[in-house]
């Protein structure tokens, strides 16, 4: 209903909107679309000439950090020769020109020379040229030629300058063809007096060759410049312009020359062209390494890209203008479509609808609304007052009421959305609603609610009583106890009384589940009948239903309701034909007498009724303190209990069977003992129940089976072993893998193996018990039926399942051999088990009489006190190995 409600109001909407104006709408739109697209274009053009630049600017100032690290190195290397050589010259101690020329001018200089020069294939080698600029010897030649540079300027600067130890200089060559690039040296005597000077020189190609290698690609340049702006070396090679000072222009420009690092975009003082310049200055020598590239040769590849983005850019908006022409073309022709669909549309509705302006007229109706009343047509129809509507339903017998207060009510409240429910006079219940309109009327809707509604209560019906008894839910109860319990401080108080049918799982497995469940309805019946109109019965779930009885704190008279409840439960139940007496534990919380929190009143009415399931059942017990204590001290017992066998706590003792005919042991069974190291042994009947009920009785059984098995595997003779299984561990389905492992590993014969099983685990289901029950005996073990006759034995068990043994419980043993004793039932279970080739043990043999008497009756063996209790295994071997000896 809703969605339609939405649909309808919103094609409403759309409709009015269109009806405005449309084109504008439409040509505005597209308009400030195609501006945006251009600016989009333009910003998107401008950002990737940006990127351009910066792209150009790093692969520079990358090219330049390169060179500038490259010929540190090289400089560095080249240089060694030169300051080894005037190390040592220096080192002599040379105190006047003369001395340095007639020392230096010798054939032993020249081999030291030639010894030390390395490195650089540069022009002439190393020189050496004494005060007046004359060679006196090199490297290369000996003796050497006629040669003076004291017409260059490097030297007369080194010779005039105490302060200058190096000149670095471009100048014509006078060892070879070309320019030369001259490394010069001065050489310096004890108090600084000029004594000569040692050079080098290599020529501007060798560092062109290297600069080419970098590949700037077009409109780019590499260059070496002193630092005082003369150009050594350059790509492209330009002859004119080596040896020029470019330390010149602007201050931009001039910054190349003296900052260490430089990039920066300017006008290129040879061609004129803007071009981006990186520029570094090498660390050990006055030199800076310049690389440049034109702006236009930068952004070739993005004014490719620009005529793409623009092509686009245009093709787009055309494509745009196209749309717009083709939607206004559409828009034009399913208006009047869409008008007649909105006309289907309310008229197919499900709800009845009305749509009035301000001025209370009716602006639209659909057929549902005339229909849903049984209304005319010409009454109800656009224009009509609002008054007018209702006065002629008040007329036709579908409005009951006073037809003015009414409409008053609904128009003073136009602003808001309401909401109501109404009953029709043949039943139905129809939900009105008025919402208001965005122009000051409002709209209204009459939808025929009358399942889901009714559907609402069956859903909330559900969710707080039981589907089985109709009884209160857990839901339910809490929310009737909070009641109670607020109503504590008015000294109102109450008690909780929490019921437990006893054995109903037996029913269940063994009648079914359809006897069960018609169990618990004459249960719950039988408890509603027990409490008065002011008490509360809920069903808990499973076989668990809860009384609260109000108004009453007196122990004597929830004592009488306890034992009036059990009374009326054990009436037996006749479910399906079958008569099935019925029992019940209950415990029971006062309050406030045992608290006044519903968590706290819960839980010790749920221990109480435990208590009275652990003292016998078919009984009833108030909470005490000391049940707290018990629960307490069961916790602490199941958390020592997770941790017992990982500590090593667990023993496995045995007790002796023994063939009554021949008196001899023939076999043991292993029984779990629990060696706590605070509370010493504790009793299997205290610790099993808890590991079956968490769990954990599993792996104890499996680390039984396995302890058994190795122990027995070392005991003299065939005396077998027998192992109690839980039925946890019967219903794991992996037991006869399990029972195959500890074979294996201990190496104990299959059929010294006797595994116990009680009739539990046949109850539950008795075709997958008969399955497990296969797998073990093809594996070769013994299988026994423990405590026969004290469960829902079925002599059926018998024929159906492959038992070697049937364990005759205590219960029969102890009085037997007295007057009116169970010896018939025990002859009756010997003569049974004999015709089905099975073996008989009588448990808890304590008397000579009582074993005489199973001797006489055919009972197979015996175990119990008369002979031996369970023993440690040790005592166990030692007690075997006496017999051996014996025999």
């Amino acid at each position: 209903m809703g969605t339609s409600i939405r649909w309808t109001t919103r094609m409403r909407a759309l409709l009015r909107r269109w009806q405005g104006a449309p084109l504008t709408w439409l040509i505005a739109g597209g308009f400030v679309l195609m501006v945006a697209m251009a600016i989009g274009t333009a910003l998107t053009v401008d950002r990737f000439r940006q990127n351009a630049i910066e792209s150009g600017r790093d692969s520079l100032e990358n090219s330049v950090r390169m060179l500038a690290r490259h010929f540190d190195r090289e400089f560095e290397d080249f240089a060694v020769l030169q300051k080894s050589v005037i190390a040592e010259l220096e080192s002599h101690g040379i105190a006047s020109a003369d001395v340095f020329r007639s020392e230096m001018a010798t054939l032993a200089m020249h081999e030291v020379l030639r010894a030390k020069a390395s490195g650089w294939s540069d022009v002439a080698g190393a020189n050496v040229f004494d005060s007046n600029g004359v060679l006196i010897n090199s490297s290369r030649r000996w003796p050497v030629a006629d040669i003076s540079v004291a017409d260059r300027g490097y030297f007369n600067r080194l010779r005039n300058d105490p302060a200058s130890q190096e000149e670095i200089e471009v100048v014509p060559g006078r060892f070879g063809n070309g320019a030369a690039i001259v490394f010069a040296r001065r050489v310096s005597g004890p108090h600084g007096e000029f004594l000569g000077m040692v050079s080098r020189a290599i020529s501007p190609e060798q560092l062109e060759s290297f600069f080419a290698s970098a590949g700037l690609g077009e409109e780019s340049s590499i260059a070496m410049h002193h630092q005082n702006g003369q150009l050594l070396a350059r790509v492209p090679h330009v002859d004119a312009m080596i040896g020029q000072n470019f330390r010149n222009g602007t201050r931009e420009q001039m910054a190349v020359f003296e900052r260490t690092f430089v990039t920066t975009q300017l006008a290129s003082p040879i061609d004129g062209k803007d071009r981006i310049v990186a520029a570094r200055l090498l660390t050990g020598e006055p030199l800076v390494v310049v690389a440049t590239k034109s702006l236009d040769a930068t952004l070739a590849t993005w004014r490719t890209q620009t005529k793409f983005f623009v092509a686009v850019a245009v093709l787009s908006i055309g494509l745009l203008v196209l749309t717009l022409f083709l939607i206004f073309r559409q828009m034009t022709r399913r208006l009047a479509a869409e008008k007649q669909q909105l006309d289907t549309a309310m008229n197919t509705m499900t709800q009845g609808l009305l749509m009035f302006d301000r001025d209370e007229r009716l602006i639209v109706c659909n057929r549902r609304y005339i229909e849903m009343y049984g209304l005319s047509a010409e009454v109800v129809k656009p224009g009509a007052y609002f008054r007018d509507v209702i006065q002629h339903r008040h007329d036709t017998g579908s409005f009951h009421g006073d037809v003015a207060s009414y409409c008053d009510d609904i128009l003073s409240n136009t602003g808001r959305t309401q909401s109501a429910v109404v009953e029709t006079a043949d039943g139905r219940l129809i939900e009105i609603k008025n919402q208001p309109g965005a122009a000051g009327g409002w709209l209204a809707t009459h939808d025929d609610v009358t399942e889901r509604i009714r559907a609402d209560e069956r859903i909330a019906h559900m969710a707080h009583y039981d589907a089985l008894t109709d009884l209160p839910n857990r839901v339910l109860m809490r929310g009737h106890l909070e009641r109670r319990i607020a109503e504590l401080a008015q000294g109102q108080p109450f008690a909780i009384l929490y019921i437990d049918v006893d054995e109903f799982k037996g029913v269940n497995d063994s009648l079914g589940h359809e006897v069960g469940d018609e169990l618990l309805r004459q249960v719950a019946n039988r408890l509603r009948a027990c409490v008065s109109g002011n008490d509360l019965v809920a069903r808990l779930g499973g076989d668990e239903f809860a009384i609260v009885k109000a108004g009453t704190n007196d122990q004597a008279e929830l004592t009488a309701l306890a034992e009036n409840i059990l009374k009326a439960l054990r009436t037996p139940v006749d479910c399906k034909g079958q008569e099935i007496p019925t029992d019940a534990s209950i415990g029971i919380a006062i309050a406030p007498d045992h608290g006044d929190n519903l968590d706290d009143l819960l839980k010790r009415a749920d221990l109480a009724m435990y208590a009275a399931k652990s003292e016998g059942r078919r009984t009833f017990r108030l909470f005490v303190p000391e049940y707290d204590a018990k629960a307490r001290l069961r916790r602490q017992l199941e958390l020592d209990l997770r941790q017992a066998l990982a500590r090593g706590e667990f023993e496995v003792h045995y007790q002796p069977l023994v063939d009554l005919a021949a008196n001899v042991v023939n076999g043991c069974e292993a029984l779990l003992r629990w060696r706590h190291p605070e509370r010493g042994m504790i009793s299997p009947a205290d610790f099993i129940p808890v590991a079956e009920e968490t769990g954990m009785i599993g792996e104890i059984g499996e680390w039984v089976l396995k302890q058994a098995c190795t122990e027995a595997a070392s005991w003299p003779g065939d005396i077998h072993v027998a192992v109690n299984v839980s039925p946890v561990q019967f219903r794991a389905r992996t037991l006869a893998l399990k029972v195959a492992a500890a074979l294996a590993e201990s190496g104990l014969a299959p059929g010294r193996l006797e595994l116990e099983v009680t009739e539990t685990v046949l109850i539950r289901d008795d075709e997958e018990a008969l399955t497990i029950l296969q797998q073990l005996r093809e594996l070769g073990v013994r299988i026994a039926l423990d405590d026969f006759g004290t469960g829902y034995s079925s002599l059926s068990y018998l024929h159906r399942f492959p038992f070697d043994k049937i364990k005759i419980d205590r219960s029969f043993i102890s009085d037997i051999g007295q007057s009116e004793d169970s010896s018939p039932i025990v002859q009756a279970v010997v003569h049974m088990a004999a015709a089905r080739h099975m073996a008989t043990t009588a448990e808890g043999v304590e008397t000579e009489a009582q074993r005489e008497v199973l001797r006489q009756l055919g009972c197979s063996q015996m175990q119990g006190w008369l002979f031996s209790p369970a023993v440690p295994a040790a005592k166990l071997r030692q007690l075997l190995s006496a017999q051996a000896v014996a025999a």
